[in-house]
């Protein structure tokens, strides 16, 4: 069969992709491999927020409900229960995007593929072999897991984000290799349903470079206050079973430490899956990381193939595979559209939430901005906070202190990753603190803690003691 473009995976770029070429008048066909939605729908992005909630929900019943005066009594925990209900939210999903493929008529093909030239696709499966042909292809085979030597993954003794989300029975000691964000979202999740976590970072920080610092300061108190064990500068070496448990052994601060555990999660990073297909036989070029290289049309240096999603580099997230995905097949169909967003923002599913959009304050020196205005605005200071019980937190500004353009806003907090989406949206249009501030924004509501912190960032926030300016004009002060 020929097809005017053929998509290779399923995930949040592909489908998009395949959908959006369809709308256009393609003839499109998307091959996966395993489940409609990929990484994201399955074993990613959907069922760690199932996940999370649920835990979110028991902990707010021991420990937030009593304080409002609702007794509850003892809660059970039915692990098999709870991840039956995320997979059923799971296959609705996948159900969902099956839909969609099927109502914009794209054909769904099943099973493996792998270049034979730069025209011709071969596809393995259950039922043999097939052969594709296409105008166009579209690789959107997003990522793996990064293991490490010493740790295999099997999804039995050494698991990643896939087995910890789909545990049988809660464990009782859980040690974490690598405190990045998938590592701390499960560390999270986990212990709130009471198993004892430990996290081994290789680094000094938490988050270094990925989110705002003070930021992730308020998340560390709260994963302390969890009863998570945090050890900095910790390199697994390898590790011994022990009956039915494990011992984890650790250079930390150059002594070897053993660490005993009933599961091993390892959440090190992910690489892309550009090594799978035949992609480098047929002369696409990619970098030292393995990430295919593109052009801001999502273009490889093989004019008929494109590239979306993790495996056309960073930042490795589902909302810009799918912006991509649209992007290529606007493209594809001759429409001049190039990637220029100014930002992506990037959601932590901690407790409390860290939200991202912009620039870091570090990142906004590094890019030659000698001048910053910098405000936060707790949201301690908010009513609706304070009254869902959830008031650890806050709004953090950067601009440029002689524009007022946005540069960055970091959230941690309640909602954090709903509210972001102002500031995105804020960074994308160039607006300044005065856009934000003078905005009426509704109470009693979260989302009033943006306008605050835009006010709070030029001096003057309402529900905030600011210290004044030596010109007695009030606000915060510029950073150098």
């Amino acid at each position: 069969m020929k097809y005017d473009v053929c998509v290779i995976g399923a995930g949040p770029g592909g489908y998009v992709a395949a959908i959006r070429s369809a709308q256009l008048g393609l003839k499109t066909a998307i091959i996966e491999r395993e489940a409609l939605g990929g990484v994201c729908l399955n074993v990613g992005c959907i069922p760690s927020k199932a996940m999370i909630t649920a835990a979110h929900f028991l902990h707010r019943a021991q420990h937030d409900a009593p304080v409002m005066g609702i007794e509850i009594g003892s809660i059970k925990v039915d692990m098999g229960k709870l991840v039956t209900w995320k997979q059923s939210v799971c296959d609705r999903m996948s159900k969902g995007v099956e839909q969609l493929l099927k109502g914009n008529k794209v054909e769904i093909i099943s099973g493996e593929a792998h270049f034979r030239s730069t025209k011709e696709l071969e596809v393995v499966s259950s039922q043999g072999k097939t052969s594709v042909l296409a105008d166009k292809y579209i690789v959107a085979t997003g990522s793996r897991p990064i293991e490490i030597p010493g740790f295999a993954i099997d999804e039995n003794e050494v698991n990643s984000s896939t087995g910890a989300l789909a545990l049988d029975k809660l464990p009782k000691k859980v040690v974490v290799i690598g405190g990045g964000y998938i590592g701390l979202e499960i560390s999270s999740y986990l212990a709130k349903l009471g198993s004892e976590v430990e996290v081994l970072e290789a680094g000094d920080a938490l988050l270094k470079g990925v989110a705002d610092k003070d930021c992730v300061q308020v998340v560390a108190r709260k994963l302390k206050k969890l009863g998570v064990k945090i050890h900095h500068g910790a390199f697994a070496k390898k590790y011994t079973k022990k009956g039915k448990s494990f011992e984890v052994s650790a250079e930390v601060a150059g002594a070897t430490k053993t660490f005993s555990a009933d599961k091993i999660l390892l959440t090190v990073g992910r690489k892309p899956n550009s090594d799978q297909m035949g992609l480098k036989d047929i002369g696409v070029a990619m970098d030292d990381h393995g990430f295919v290289k593109v052009d801001p049309q999502m273009k490889t240096n093989v004019s008929n193939i494109f590239a979306i999603g993790d495996i056309a580099g960073q930042p490795m997230l589902a909302h810009k595979a799918s912006h991509e995905g649209v992007l290529v097949a606007e493209v594809i169909a001759g429409q001049n559209r190039v990637y220029d967003a100014k930002t992506v923002p990037a959601v932590i599913f901690t407790d409390p939430e860290i939200a991202s959009a912009g620039m870091l304050e570090e990142e906004c020196k590094a890019a030659g901005y000698k001048n910053l205005k910098i405000g936060k605005f707790p949201f301690a200071a908010n009513g609706r906070a304070v009254s869902m019980m959830e008031a650890e937190g806050f709004i953090k500004m950067i601009a440029d202190a002689d524009t007022h353009v946005v540069l960055g806003v970091h959230i941690v907090g309640p909602e954090a990753s709903n509210l972001i989406s102002e500031a995105a949206l804020g960074i994308e249009m160039g607006a300044r603190l005065e856009d934000l501030a003078l905005t009426i924004h509704p109470h009693p509501t979260l989302g009033e803690t943006m306008m605050e912190a835009a006010e709070a960032t030029l001096g003057h926030a309402i529900h905030m003691i600011q210290k004044p300016l030596r010109n007695g004009s009030g606000g915060a002060q510029p950073r150098a």
